[in-house]
Order: structure tokens, then sequence, then C-alpha cells
């Protein structure tokens, strides 16, 4: 018959060498508590202190200074020691840098037997394996940390185009990782607490194919640039299974486009929150500078920015760089995507607002110098025939037939709601995509603004209440068909609109 005793206690009782060896699992690996454990298994004061005396685990023991000299130096690897009524272990403990060594120090008022001799040598054993493999674990740590900064700083120099310096950089870690013209950047969102895990999970997928990076502006996010397709469908299959997990991809652009690239893929991320399979592409739509005349829209864009010509070569790349971002994301953002202050940002494009005579307040001088320098990022992958016309205006740009029909077409598709979306539209956006200013020159309230723009959303398929192409993109319709007036541009050389930009509208931060 079996007593109660032995029904809770079926197994015999681990040993204390059973014990410290389960101290070594992946999940128990603390020298707290293992000096504890020792404390409390011996019955005695225990302390683990380094070369200079700093207490590291455990309660202070009082020690002689000759003695741990001798066993942090080497010249002793244990000791042991009596004295009125105290008996005393000392053992050396190999601590990680910059400490040399350290002593493990066990005090009890009996003496020590084999049993808890043999305990105190095999716990400063144990500790010697915990703390290398904790300066392992560091060591990695501070590796992942390295080659992540150094991935975050090669799409950096991406995002201002110096595609030199990129591959200079990753020519030493990652070969071959940037022997491409083109590429696609990609972004992946998910919940900021599943990122860090994430983003490991990317690098596993696709290993050193491609450039993985941690957003620096969302935390939700991470950027993966792609030279080749087969990683394309790697991340849709990582994304896939994942819950509240999505996959936004742009077109293939030339690496000195990866801005470009970035702000379709974010652009296309929109739209795969609302995919069944999570993931989508952007669109290869009817982009209006696409269909304006090709020379006639260089030579518009060469006067727009010819400002900036006298500039330095380099200066010049990083006011547009960051004009270019600054258009599509807020100024936090654009500081964080290139790894400099917000102030920075707004230095830049204060400085270039100031060069070209534009009022970055009005959404459509923003529209302008969009389209301005985004078709000379692209001129390099433009043929270009030697015909150089004279620059028109910025209205004759916009006054073609297929521009005209194309924003016809788009701001049509608002004349089957009754609630009359497109007045509203138009005057959002001639009040600086100012809600309140908006509903003043309207005469409605400012929340039936913002619920119209947002219902105009999903008509038009494009994103309006945040920056970026697909806001710029509508203001071109309104002012191709004259629903809004023109900009203002007062640099050397630009025309002058109709009426100037209101500047009084919030800067977009």
């Amino acid at each position: 018959m079996v007593g109660a005793e032995d029904s809770a206690h079926p197994g015999p009782r681990p040993t204390w060498a059973e014990e410290l060896l389960d101290h070594l699992r992946p999940t128990s690996r603390d020298v707290d508590r293992v000096v504890t454990w020792l404390a409390h298994t011996a019955g005695a004061e225990v302390s683990l202190t380094d070369d200079t005396g700093t207490l590291i685990a455990g309660t202070a023991v009082p020690l002689d200074e000759d003695l741990v000299a001798d066993l942090t130096s080497g010249r002793i690897a244990a000791a042991a020691w009596a004295a009125e009524g105290r008996h005393l272990r000392l053992a050396r403990v190999e601590l990680p840098p910059p400490a040399a060594s350290g002593v493990l120090a066990v005090a009890r008022p009996g003496p020590f037997d084999r049993r808890t001799a043999e305990m105190v040598g095999h716990t400063a054993g144990v500790i010697d394996v915990l703390l290398r493999a904790r300066e392992t674990t560091a060591a990695g740590h501070r590796l992942e940390r390295a080659a992540a900064d150094l991935r975050l700083a090669i799409l950096q120099l991406l995002m201002v185009e110096d595609t030199v310096s990129a591959r200079r950089v990753a020519a030493g870690l990652w070969p071959g990782l940037l022997d491409t013209d083109t590429a696609s950047v990609h972004v992946v969102e998910s919940h900021p607490g599943d990122r860090d895990r994430l983003a490991a999970e990317c690098l596993d997928a696709i290993g050193e194919r491609a450039l993985v990076v941690r957003c620096p502006a969302m935390d939700q996010h991470v950027i993966i640039l792609t030279p080749g397709e087969a990683e394309t469908g790697a991340l849709r299959d990582l994304v896939r299974p994942r819950p509240h997990t999505f996959l936004g991809g742009s077109a293939r652009q030339r690496l000195a486009q990866t801005a470009t690239a970035y702000g379709q893929a974010v652009s296309a991320l929109a739209v795969a929150r609302f995919r069944p399979d999570k993931a989508a592409v952007y669109a290869e739509r009817s982009h209006p500078e696409r269909l304006m005349d090709p020379a006639a829209l260089r030579a518009w864009t060469a006067r727009v920015l010819r400002p900036l010509d006298s500039l330095p070569h380099h200066t010049r790349a990083e006011l547009l760089a960051t004009t270019r971002l600054g258009l599509e994301f807020t100024a936090v953002s654009t500081a964080k995507i290139l790894g400099v202050s917000r102030n920075t940002v707004r230095a830049r494009m204060e400085r270039v607002e100031a060069l070209l005579g534009a009022d970055f307040s009005d959404l459509t001088a923003r529209a302008a110098v969009h389209l301005a320098v985004n078709t000379e990022a692209g001129l390099d992958a433009v043929p270009d025939d030697g015909d150089v016309p004279a620059a028109p205006g910025f209205a004759e740009l916009l006054a073609g037939p297929a521009v005209r029909a194309w924003a016809a077409g788009l701001l049509g598709r608002l004349e089957h709601d009754t609630r009359d979306l497109r007045r509203t539209l138009s005057g959002w956006i001639a009040a600086g995509g100012n809600a309140e200013r908006a509903a003043h020159l309207l005469g409605v309230h400012a929340q039936t603004v913002r619920e119209h723009v947002r219902s105009a959303e999903p008509v038009l398929e494009r994103q309006l209440l945040t920056s970026g192409a697909d806001l710029y993109e509508t203001v071109l319709a309104h002012l191709a068909l004259g629903a809004v007036p023109a900009p203002t541009l007062c640099g050397p050389g630009h025309e002058t609109g109709t009426e100037p930009g209101n500047p009084d509208s919030p800067v977009h931060d």
C-alpha cells in the first residue's frame, strides 16, 4: 500500500549535481540564481566579485586582499581558510572583459565536508560556463547591431542617390548585393512588438541576397531592397501565414531611385491591407507625367530646377534627395530615413523653397516641385533625342489633350456621389489641405470636409490625407482642368501663377 507521502513524491529528489546542471538549461541561465542556489544548498553566505572587489552577485563576504590577489592573478586556483568559527572556500572564476577574473567566495559557520567542497568547485565551473555564454551572446548581439547599422547606412546612401558609396560599404560585408542596376523595394508591416522577429525571419528567408533594414521611421515596418525576383516570392510566403502582416512592393527602379521605389512600396502597402493574400505591388497606372511630351517635360523641369544648378554637385543632390522624400513623408519620418535631424530636413527644404520661389504650404506648389524633382531623378532612364524645345509654362505642360482626358476621367469618378465630393475636394486643395479653411470657403463644417475627402479616396483609388504621389496626382488633375489656381514659382526664369500660395497653410510635419 502506497502512503500519501509516497504519492506526493513518486520519484527520488534530484541530487545537488542535477540541480546545478539544471541551471545550464537555456531557460535557467542566470548567475544570480546559481549563487542563490549555492547559498541555500550549502547553508552559507556566497559572493561573486571581480578583480577590484566589486560585488557581482550574492552578499558581500569579507576577504583577505592578498589571498584575492593571488586568486585573480592566477597564482592559485582555489583556497580554503578557517578562523574564529568561520570557514571559507574561494575559487577563481574567469570573467568577461574588462575584468580578467573574479572570486567565488563561500563562507559558513561549520567546516566543509566533501559534498559541500565539491559543490563549490563545480559551481565555480558552471558560473564560468554561464559567463562565457553570456559574453558570447552579448558579442553576437553587438555584431547583429553593427550589421543592422551598416544595412541602414547603405539604405540611407541609396536614398540620397549615393550609389557609389553604398556599393563600397556593401562590398566588404555582402559581396554582390548591389551588383545590379535595378532593384525593387518591399515594405513588410507587422505589430511593432513582432518587428525584430519578423526582420530576423526575413534575413533567414532571403539571406544575403537582399538588404533587410528595420525602418528607422516606422516601428512596424521592415524595408527590404531586393535585386532579384525570387526574393519577392520568399517574402510573400513569409507574410501569408502571419496574421496582421502585410507586404507592399515597388516596381523595379534604378538604384539611384531607391527613394522613389520606397514611396511606391508604401503606397502598395495601403492596398495590401485590403487584399486576401495581404500583398500588393505598386500598380503601373496611367501617371500624368507619362502623358506629357517628354522633351517638353524635361525642358520645364530644367527651368524649374535651374536655381539649384549653381550649387556644388553634392549639395544639389542632397537638397533634391531630401526634398523628394520630404514631399512624400513627414519631416520626422524623412529625418529618420536619412539619418539626420528634423531641423536639418526643414532647413534643406526651406532652402529649396527659397531658391525655387515655391511655397510648400501650397499643395499646388508641392505638386509642381514633386513632379520636377521626380522627373529629374528619372532623366537618366529617358532617352534624350537631342531636340531641346523652349521650356513651356506649367499650365501649358498640363494642357495637352492626353493629360486633360486623364484628369477628366479621374475626377469624373466623383460625379456619381450626391454629396458633391468634387467641389469639396477642389476647395480642400485650394485651402492647402486644411479642413478648417476649406470649410470656411465652402460654407460647411470642417468634419464634413474631412469625411468628403476620406470618401473620395476609395473612389479615386488614391490616398489623399497623407502626402505622396497619390495626393499630388490628384492635385495635378485639378490643375489640368483649371479647378484650382496655378502655383506661384518666383525663382529666376519661373512663370508666375494667377494667385500666390496660402502662407497660412500648415507645414506638413
